[in-house]
């Protein structure tokens, strides 16, 4: 495969959510790469959020995890990203769009304990390998593209009734 060519995981095919429809609230947040400072507030805004909009506690809590871990992926490796929150009837969606080095394999970036964290990373807490991991565990649906040298795009769902877990 090119490595300048977008890759998906095989079983991840990238393609328009269900989770498409009437957008009830929607927010983009910045995230700065290397600013650890700031590393965490946009998953916190999005948890305040959903807590005013009475989302139901599992949904807020799968979403704060998966948030946190893009979140900080963006500030460890890309230059910087936008986040966009889109809430809707039966669902909540989230993509990370980044501008920054890529992803060369996504596959292996995708199995539990592969990392490319940096000693200094490392040192901060970071690096084991579980932060795409987490975010597919804890959405309902789950895709990522990524091009070398340009950045990546993720986008997770999450169902407000659960009823979609597992569906992907």
């Amino acid at each position: 495969m090119n490595a300048d060519e977008p890759t998906t995981p095989r079983d991840e095919p990238l393609e328009p959510h269900p989770a498409e429809g009437e957008v009830l609230y929607k927010e983009t947040f910045r995230i700065i790469g290397n600013d650890f400072e700031h590393g965490g507030e946009a998953a916190a805004r999005v948890k305040a959020i959903l807590k005013q909009l009475a989302f139901p506690t599992d949904a807020i809590r799968r979403l704060s995890i998966a948030n946190f871990e893009a979140e900080m992926n963006v500030i460890m490796y890309a230059d910087d990203a936008e986040m966009e929150l889109a809430v809707l009837p039966d669902a909540v969606r989230v993509t990370f769009a980044d501008h920054g080095q890529g992803i060369p394999d996504i596959a292996w970036a995708m199995q539990e304990g592969n990392s490319t964290a940096t000693p200094e990373m490392r040192a901060r807490g970071f690096g084991a390998g579980l932060g795409l991991p987490n975010i597919k565990r804890n959405s309902d649906e789950f895709s990522i593209s990524s091009i070398v040298s340009v950045g990546t795009t993720l986008c997770y769902v999450v169902y407000v009734n659960g009823s979609n877990r597992g569906a992907q």
